[in-house]
């Protein structure tokens, strides 16, 4: 973490295969981020680094862009449900509300909790039982992922668990975002158990919002989004419609259709999120640099 002078923003970062890469915005007040941005490129600078911000706002870029010089690429569109304005009622989501009826119909019930209000036992079992349905797989996650359950200090970190004549089927992890947010960031599942269990659990926990004081939940981000919806619409041009084939053909192994249609399911609010680095010739190494930073690239 590399702070401003004041102590009023920072800036979390990692370093990956020579990319000094930082996640979303910087932390704290707007005002404060070129305090921190300056030291940032300091670091990358004094060690050969190049630097590369995943996943930060509009506002986020304008400042990255102007205080360093960088370039910005709107990298896809972060899903947020209001809380307040979600109902499963209408034909938009008819697919939702028939799933999370199916679920709940097959005796599975929701508990959404903090993390601080459940017994240690229980919590221990959760752990575990969640670990062993990861079977080994790579936890894929940087720019909006915390990936960990349970660790000192996540105590206001939200868990909902599915389950099944008591026992354990499906967890979700939401981690604090600013004072009235969640933010998504784990989803694991007994493979064996009813399907929609997600989509289950992703409803309860917006229904009993209100009473963890939170107003907004982001769920995943969804990379490339636009072009994903406009290429598919009546009047797409040549160029879009290539785009969006070979962005469907890259999902085969990144996941791009698959989260846009999950997230677009619960009719969000979109946020775009940008990719911000130094310049063009740099792009391919520090595009590799992000994919094994979410583990999408992971070496021998």
């Amino acid at each position: 973490v590399i702070w401003s002078p004041t102590g009023k923003a920072c800036i979390c970062y990692r370093v990956v295969s020579g990319v000094m890469l930082a996640s979303g915005d910087p932390i704290g007040d707007p005002e404060a981020w070129p305090g921190a941005i300056a030291p940032f490129l300091d670091e990358a600078a004094r060690h050969a680094w190049k630097p590369a911000v995943m996943g930060c706002s509009e506002l986020g870029a304008e400042v990255w862009c102007r205080e360093g010089g960088l370039t910005a690429l709107e990298l896809g569109d972060e899903a947020i449900v209001n809380a307040a304005d979600f109902s499963l009622s209408g034909r938009s989501m008819r697919n939702v509300r028939q799933m999370v009826n199916r679920v709940a119909k097959h005796g599975y019930v929701a508990e959404v909790r903090r993390i601080r209000d459940i017994p240690p036992t229980e919590l221990a079992l959760i752990i575990k039982t969640a670990g062993s349905w990861l079977g080994g797989q790579t936890e894929r996650g940087f720019s909006m992922a915390l990936s960990r359950i349970g660790a000192p200090g996540d105590e206001e970190c939200v868990l909902a668990t599915a389950t099944e004549d008591g026992v354990l089927r499906a967890v979700l992890q939401l981690v604090p975002w600013g004072a009235d947010g969640l933010s998504l960031d784990l989803m694991r599942r007994d493979k064996a158990a009813q399907p929609g269990l997600n989509d289950f659990l992703i409803v309860e926990t917006i229904k009993a919002a209100p009473g963890l004081g939170v107003k907004r939940i982001s769920l995943n981000f969804a990379v490339f989004r636009a072009a994903l919806e406009r290429g598919e619409k009546i009047g797409a041009g040549p160029v879009l419609r290539a785009w969006r084939s070979l962005l469907i053909f890259l999902s085969k192994w990144f996941q791009i259709e698959s989260l846009y249609k999950f997230n677009a399911k619960f009719s969000p609010v979109w946020q775009p999120r940008f990719f911000v680095f130094p310049s063009t010739r740099h792009t391919p190494r520090i595009a590799l640099a992000a994919l094994e930073a979410e583990a999408f690239l992971v070496w021998p």
